[in-house]
């Protein structure tokens, strides 16, 4: 790759940072302190409805396609939005958790409702800015980048709660989300949006996005990929916490090394998918989620060592490192020119569903079944989307390896 093909790499790194840490924080730590005030499993369940403004962002997408027609005013679509988005959570520090919880509920949906948007405007820069060969390393940037903020959000920031408590992490929190911008700012690159953006993106084209041939298979693999880790991550830290672990603890054991797992996962695999190409990257990803399925449900029949909760965190992260890559290369893959943010979105949009669907349920299920029948139904899940896999991809070379 040419040297100066190099600088959007830090960029899109940098964005994906930008608007995932305050998400990440606010869907990991809040589940632990409301575990620690005896809130119900059902409840931190539900709580991943504050991520609804993701699922619905497809709405406002093709608004996005057609006002971002410059580099510039792609630009600017990225650094208002996330401008707002850290201003709505310097408001949320003024408040507090135990008393003004409904608030501060409402207002983080606010605050997703500008990172949705920024996320679009994001997807767009970087799928103009990436070549076909050049689309696995740059979602493993992408990945990483959200894995890098995710560590601070349920890491380095949930420590900091510990010992600042939660106006300062707010106020730190809002500054991080700024600071993430910086290389864009600095950025002198174009990207040819104006060669992409010729007609006027409706949201008729969310229905013709459906219609194109082979769309089922592919709507099918988007739906269930993650469908045998998501309930294990949204009930990984109340399970901690039920086994006795403190808040420091819980913040390096999932927070830091999780996700730093999960971050060297997506840089490796960018790497992989370009090797050996994506569709056997992608049952091979998917192999690394059945082996953490059938970990935790194996461990979670007792007390489970530290060795053997560090070990299946490693597994459980690495997959869904691996797995985002893939899934951001494939959604790349098959955008329509003049649509990137609107058919990107509308993929990434039904893992979401899938996701969310899960984790709403998983905690329902740990309710009735116990952790360990949440461990073993994810585990089969798994097995089920291999089966789905090989259903839906093409056997031929249409998935092919990078050049």
């Amino acid at each position: 790759m040419k040297e100066k093909d190099w600088h959007k790499f830090p960029v899109l790194f940098s964005l994906y940072i930008a608007q995932s840490i305050p998400m990440s924080f606010f869907s990991t730590v809040v589940p632990v302190i409301m575990r620690q005030e005896n809130y119900s499993l059902v409840s931190i369940g539900l709580l991943q409805l504050v991520k609804l403004p993701w699922i619905l962002k497809f709405l406002w997408a093709p608004l996005v396609d057609n006002k971002a027609r410059t580099t510039k005013e792609l630009k600017r679509w990225i650094f208002i939005s996330e401008a707002f988005y850290a201003i709505i959570i310097f408001s949320i520090a003024f408040f507090n958790l135990q008393t003004d919880f409904k608030l501060i509920v409402f207002l983080v949906v606010i605050a997703f409702i500008a990172s949705a948007t920024q996320d679009i405007a994001v997807d767009i820069y970087a799928i103009l800015s990436l070549k076909p060969s050049e689309r696995s390393l740059g979602n493993s940037m992408q990945s990483g980048g959200s894995f890098v903020g995710t560590f601070f959000g349920t890491g380095l920031l949930l420590v900091a709660y510990h010992y600042f408590g939660w106006f300062n992490v707010l106020m730190l929190l809002s500054v991080f989300v700024l600071i993430a911008l910086l290389p864009l700012y600095f950025s002198r690159k174009k990207v040819p949006v104006e060669n992409a953006h010729k007609e006027r993106v409706t949201l008729k084209d969310l229905a013709s996005f459906f219609n194109q041939k082979g769309k089922l298979k592919q709507i099918l693999v988007l739906a269930f990929y993650y469908s045998g880790i998501i309930g294990i991550m949204t009930m990984l830290k109340p399970y901690l916490v039920d086994l006795g672990y403190s808040v420091k603890e819980i913040a390096f054991m999932s927070g830091i090394f999780g996700t730093l797992t999960a971050a060297l996962s997506a840089f490796a695999g960018g790497f992989i998918v370009k090797k050996i190409g994506r569709r056997i990257s992608m049952f091979l990803f998917l192999t690394v989620s059945l082996f953490a399925g059938v970990y935790f449900w194996y461990i979670s029949d007792g007390i489970p060592t530290v060795l053997a909760l560090y070990i299946a965190i490693g597994l459980v992260w690495s997959a869904y490192g691996l797995s985002t890559v893939a899934i951001y290369t494939i959604a790349m893959d098959t955008v329509r020119k003049g649509r990137e943010g609107t058919d990107f979105t509308i993929q990434i949009v039904i893992t979401h569903i899938g996701s969310l669907l899960v984790a709403t349920l998983s905690g329902k299920v740990a309710n009735e079944l116990g952790y360990n029948g949440l461990f073993g139904v994810e585990a089969l899940i798994t097995i089920m989307v291999f089966f789905i896999l090989l259903y839906a991809l093409p056997k031929n070379n249409q998935l092919k390896k990078e050049v």
